[in-house]
């Protein structure tokens, strides 16, 4: 696998913090899911930005994906295949941390979520 460890940053700790407030939903990890597979539904590239990793908030890969963790993976090389990019595991490193900042910052970033509902009608939008 090409990572082992997730760190946020401080400042996605903070957002997700206010979303689990707003949606109840209590593990990092299920709302870092989510944000990842919405930045991945974007059809563009994140902003090429370093990522500091300096927040508290770590856990596995496993943790993160559970049992879905290698459709995590797979959907995260299938996005770089699309993109034309390489699929070594420096990139998909760097990839799936700027796409999760990106989703966590598009997820805590609009008023539409208030609640659990909200982030269940905004998941059915980017499916559509």
């Amino acid at each position: 696998m090409f990572i082992k460890q997730i760190r946020l940053s401080e400042t996605s700790k903070e957002r997700l913090s206010r979303l689990k407030g707003k949606t109840g939903i209590k593990n990092w990890n299920i709302l870092c899911r989510w944000a990842l597979c919405y930045s991945l539904s974007e059809q563009t590239l994140p902003t090429d930005v370093p990522v500091n990793t300096d927040s508290n908030v770590e856990m596995s890969w496993f943790t993160f994906g559970g049992e879905y963790s290698d459709i995590y993976s797979a959907l995260l090389v299938a996005w770089c295949q699309r993109m034309k990019l390489s699929i070594d595991e420096e990139t998909l490193e760097k990839y799936f941390k700027l796409h999760l900042e990106r989703g966590i910052a598009y997820l805590s970033g609009t008023n539409l979520i208030k609640s659990i509902d909200d982030l269940l009608k905004l998941a059915i939008e980017v499916k559509k």
